[in-house]
């Protein structure tokens, strides 16, 4: 509790960070998945599919098998005869990426259509077999898969959608838990190839990717929604054919809420996302892929090298090609898209986000960002970033290693850039919340200390070492005489603002000269000189303090009188010596002040005016460094409880003195002198300073100790 307390302000951007992180990962918009989809392509790029020789070939109707059998699109003879041979190479599976959706024109009827030929003329021909019905007894004897065109458009041109896909399809559609309408990719219509075909073909396919928003195929669907009835793609239609399967099972995730989980075609069980999608995992372009058509047809291929095989038939050429986008960047013909997911899918070295994978990334999203922003609060500023560094650096490297090595898809952005946010938002305001603390503390020190010393204090924190060290320091004490007395006549919310405006202006000469507020009991006031900084003139600056003080009160009282409103003197002490000054109180209470007897001396001092009749005295101590200080001396004052007497000096104000005052204080020490060396004349000499200034009570008390038989200047005072 203590913790939250005093930590509670960096919390709070770290627990922003992470719910703003969280809401944005939950809502996932375009940008995060561009972010996501940039480091998956990245990974690829980094390790791409290493291509392994698996039974699948492209037969590419490239550029120079046009330019050797002629322009597109060829008869449908033509197109027979290549299935044809690769039917008899005994290839797995044959799956044409090309629509046939109109009859051909170059069939012997269209053509005698299109000329207007005579009857004799169509007589003679009437015997020639039509080129789709060619076409169609060649599909018929088995294992090829024909192409379907989706829409979305609910007006698109379109056959029913039940033909292809649910009156004349072989495959069957399971389910373990739901079902997979409503998951998948959901289009309006189907674009199929003509009937003959459709009947005849032993699956039907739809050719259609689902590209992300940046044009690049990054999954591909291996069933969709057409309506209201599940149809395949080409490369899991290709997938079944070649297993001789019939069925499709689907899985979604248990318990069922997010989507399917996978799909298994035959034996082959694939993980898929839960739009039933299979991520492409891309190889770099391998030439031996391809097989060009020409080949085929001139029997330039060996049927060993395509028996058991997938083959795609399908297009390069310019002009004809369906490009396409691939994740490592580079542009493709569509039919590739299919050879490379079927390759994976055989060398069973593909490509997966599991289910549990968004679960992680949230839940490293909340510890990580909560560690990252908590070790500002809790940690040293190196090692906060030290431990930054190593979430960071954990975080990106498991999930690149969840990738080479397991062919997992964890998202590192999205966590990774919450870690930083919480990281950088709790440090600014730690930061924030120590520029507050160093404010705090210039004005709270600004008690002790003069302002302009706090910020040479800040700016350089050596100068001040708390806990206690030796220090030699000058003190200042004042204290208004009879002011307890005067408060009882007083109506105490008068006496308060009083002695506030007094106490204002008293320390407001301390600070001026550098001084640091000792304390404050009631009205008196205690000034130290020399620390926490080391002043090397500080017995000059008590000394001109008191000095000036004593000025200001005085100006005061009379100011006072002068409305009517009686005050009290201000009686001052001032003494230099070694103490012990730092932070004393424990961790309970701060109170940074000075002990020693040095501190106890300048209050003494202080009360030594009330004896003496004086206002300021000052020992010989402080007058050490005062080489140009006006004063008289006074003796060596020996003041209640002290073993040992202390030389002292009244301080006098060289502003006030009037050549009469100068000539009597000269006689003054004239006569002091005397008195030190137990002159006889001193009694003499004093009794003429009293006769000429009776009220001189500095004087007045020598010369009565002169006449009790004194013979030096020992003053015994008999109160504090």
């Amino acid at each position: 509790m203590r913790w939250l307390q005093s930590k509670g302000w960096g919390v709070v951007p770290t627990l922003l960070a992470i719910g703003l992180g969280l809401l944005v990962f939950l809502l996932n918009p375009v940008p995060v998945q561009v972010l996501r989809n940039f480091m998956f392509d990245q990974y690829q790029r980094w390790q791409s599919r290493p291509y392994v020789s698996a039974p699948v070939r492209i037969i590419d109707i490239d550029d120079e098998s046009l330019q050797r059998l002629g322009q597109w699109p060829w008869p449908r003879t033509r197109v027979a005869e290549l299935i044809s041979r690769l039917q008899e190479a005994q290839a797995s599976a044959i799956a044409v990426d090309i629509l046939f959706a109109e009859p051909d024109r170059t069939s012997p009827k269209a053509a005698l259509d299109a000329w207007g030929a005579s009857a004799r003329i169509r007589e003679a021909v009437s015997g020639l077999p039509d080129h789709d019905t060619v076409l169609a007894d060649v599909i018929g004897k088995g294992r090829v898969v024909l192409g379907v065109s989706l829409d979305r458009q609910m007006d698109a041109p379109a056959t029913p959608v039940t033909t292809p896909f649910a009156a004349t399809s072989a495959a069957r559609y399971a389910s373990v838990g739901e079902s997979a309408l409503g998951y998948v990719h959901q289009f309006s219509s189907a674009r199929t190839a003509l009937p003959m075909f459709v009947e005849q073909a032993a699956g039907n396919g739809a050719m259609t990717f689902e590209p992300d928003s940046d044009g690049v195929v990054r999954r591909v669907p291996l069933l969709v929604q057409v309506g209201e009835h599940l149809a395949p793609t080409l490369s899991a239609e290709a997938l079944r054919v070649s297993q001789g399967a019939s069925n499709y099972v689907t899985r979604a995730v248990p318990p069922g809420g997010v989507g399917l989980e996978e799909v298994r075609v035959g034996r082959l069980t694939l993980p898929t996302t839960p739009q039933g999608e299979v991520w492409v995992y891309y190889s770099r372009p391998v030439p031996s892929r391809y097989i060009p058509a020409w080949k085929i047809l001139g029997n330039g291929v060996s049927p060993q090298e395509l028996k058991g095989s997938i083959v795609l038939v399908g297009t390069s050429a310019q002009g004809l090609m369906d490009l396409r986008f691939s994740a490592i960047g580079t542009a493709l013909p569509g039919v590739e898209v299919h050879a490379q997911l079927l390759e994976q899918v055989l060398a069973g070295n593909g490509l997966q986000r599991p289910h549990w994978a968004s679960s992680v990334e949230a839940l490293v999203l909340v510890l990580g960002g909560a560690l990252a922003g908590f070790s500002v609060l809790t940690c040293s500023a190196l090692l906060a970033l030290g431990i930054f560094a190593l979430l960071q650096a954990t975080l990106w490297t498991g999930a690149w290693l969840a990738f080479s090595t397991q062919g997992l898809l964890i998202d590192p952005m999205l966590p990774g850039l919450v870690l930083a946010v919480a990281f950088v938002a709790s440090s600014i305001a730690y930061h924030y919340a120590s520029e507050l603390r160093q404010r705090w503390i210039q004005l709270a020190f600004s008690r002790y200390v003069s302002p302009n010393l706090v910020t040479h204090l800040l700016e350089h924190p050596d100068s001040l070492s708390l806990g206690g060290i030796r220090q030699n320091c000058s003190f200042v004490f004042t204290d208004l005489a009879g002011f307890t007395h005067l408060m009882e006549d007083m109506d105490p919310a008068d006496a308060v603002k009083l002695l506030n405006e007094y106490l204002d202006h008293m320390i407001a000469i301390a600070f001026a000269h550098d001084g640091t507020l000792d304390r404050i009991v009631g009205d008196a006031v205690a000034i130290m000189f020399s620390a926490p900084v080391v002043q090397t003139d500080h017995r000059e600056r008590a000394l001109a303090c008191a000095l000036e003080m004593q000025r200001f009160a005085r100006r005061h009282e009379r100011a006072l009188a002068a409305r009517g409103v009686a005050f009290c003197q201000t009686r001052i002490g001032v003494h230099s010596g070694e103490v012990i000054v730092g932070n004393f109180g424990g961790s309970a209470i701060f109170d940074y002040r000075a002990l020693g007897d040095p501190v106890n001396t300048a209050s003494r001092l202080e009360g030594a005016n009330k004896s003496l009749g004086t206002s300021v005295i000052v020992s010989a101590d402080t007058l050490q460094g005062c080489p140009d200080a006006l004063t008289r001396p006074l003796g060596h004052l020996l003041m209640v409880g002290k073993s040992h007497p202390l030389m002292a000096f009244e301080v006098l104000d060289p502003l006030g003195l009037t050549p009469t005052d100068t000539a009597y204080y000269a006689a003054y020490a004239h006569a002091f002198e005397l008195m030190c060396h137990g002159h006889a004349n001193a009694l003499q000499a004093f009794e003429a300073l009293v006769a000429q200034r009776p009220f001189d009570t500095v004087a007045a008390l020598h010369l009565t100790r002169l006449r009790a038989g004194a013979r030096d200047d020992l003053v015994v005072l008999a109160q504090k």
